[in-house]
């Protein structure tokens, strides 16, 4: 067994995020939508910064104009996650881009995602579940029409309900309305902080939305009370060093604070947030921490076990993906 072969749980990445540029482009010229200028000459796409990135992202969008759309789109993404080794993995999902938010045509993008995910869990043995977010930029009146999608379609499918988009965007307790709606409706609660604003935008996701998961949290590390008070209420840090190292957060893996988060006993994972955009993979983000850290299977071993803990599934699926876990690990 080798670090890239070691089975992986990824519970951090967006949808749309992880579309394929050629994917995207292949989608653009059917529908003969120029969105030329979002890629760059070797066919990546091109951004300068994290909100010209939002912008780029956006804009890529565009070709995603139905369920059909997200069917292939959701087993692409699946097929580069699996050949990753990802055997189990959550997805952001917005449906301010999946029927701008009107239930019913939310639940029939929900029906095509759930179709390609049986049908890649079949084909490429990856699981897939859903965790609704509202875009934070869009504002929080638009958040309530998100999590009404995800109240009303909370289930076996999607399990959780979280926040992203433009952190610097508002205060997050301005979408507690939402968060306590999702939360009644069964759902696990995740939230984006800590990645653009500093570590009281963690403890306001800890405090005011009650998140158990933390996107990013990683400048937490900048107030060592904090990360002991993560440590010790065992809240998990979803983090994604290629991403943050390519928006220049920090300037590499070894400067990356998750070896010293992982050493003060916080809960840490491993994902790859937009993989594309930030030209990474989960075997290539295993690669770089073991260069990194010297990281040796155990230690990504139990890392991947505090994700499968900490995912938002229920326990038959759990005690399913523990089980190929466990045999990767003899």
């Amino acid at each position: 067994m080798t670090i890239n072969s070691l089975p992986k749980v990824e519970l951090h990445l967006h949808l749309e995020g992880a579309a394929p540029p050629a994917f995207i482009k292949g989608l653009a010229k059917e529908k003969n939508i120029d969105i030329a200028g979002i890629f760059n000459e070797d066919g990546s796409y091109r951004f300068t910064d994290f909100w010209n990135f939002l912008k780029v992202y956006e804009a890529a969008c565009e070709p995603l104009k139905g369920p059909q759309d997200f069917y292939r789109l959701t087993l692409a993404v699946l097929e580069e996650s699996a050949a990753s080794g990802v055997v189990y993995s959550e997805t952001f999902l917005s449906p301010d881009f999946c029927g701008g938010r009107d239930l019913g045509a939310w639940k029939e993008y929900l029906h095509a995602i759930t179709e390609a995910a049986a049908k890649a869990e079949k084909d490429f043995g990856i699981t897939l579940r859903g965790i609704v977010t509202p875009i934070r930029h869009f504002g929080p009146e638009k958040a309530r029409e998100t999590a009404r999608c995800a109240a009303e379609t909370a289930g076996h499918f999607i399990t959780g309900f979280g926040i992203g988009g433009d952190e610097k965007s508002g205060e997050l307790k301005d979408f507690l309305w939402s968060f306590d709606a999702a939360r009644e409706a069964g759902l696990r609660i995740t939230a984006h902080a800590g990645e653009w604003k500093g570590p009281d935008e963690v403890r306001a996701a800890m405090n005011d939305l009650g998140a158990e998961r933390i996107g990013h949290g990683v400048r937490a590390i900048e107030d060592m009370a904090l990360v002991e008070e993560i440590a010790e209420r065992g809240v998990v840090l979803e983090l994604c060093p290629g991403s943050n190292v390519a928006l220049a957060i920090y300037p590499s893996f070894r400067k990356h604070p998750i070896g010293e988060m992982f050493d003060r006993g916080v809960k840490v994972t491993i994902n790859t947030d937009d993989p594309p955009f930030f030209h990474t993979t989960m075997a290539r983000e295993y690669e770089m921490l073991n260069q990194a850290f010297d990281w040796d299977e155990g230690v990504f071993a139990k890392i991947a076990r505090t994700a499968l803990d900490a995912a938002f599934c229920d326990a038959d699926t759990k005690t399913r993906i523990l089980k190929i876990l466990e045999q990767a690990n003899g």
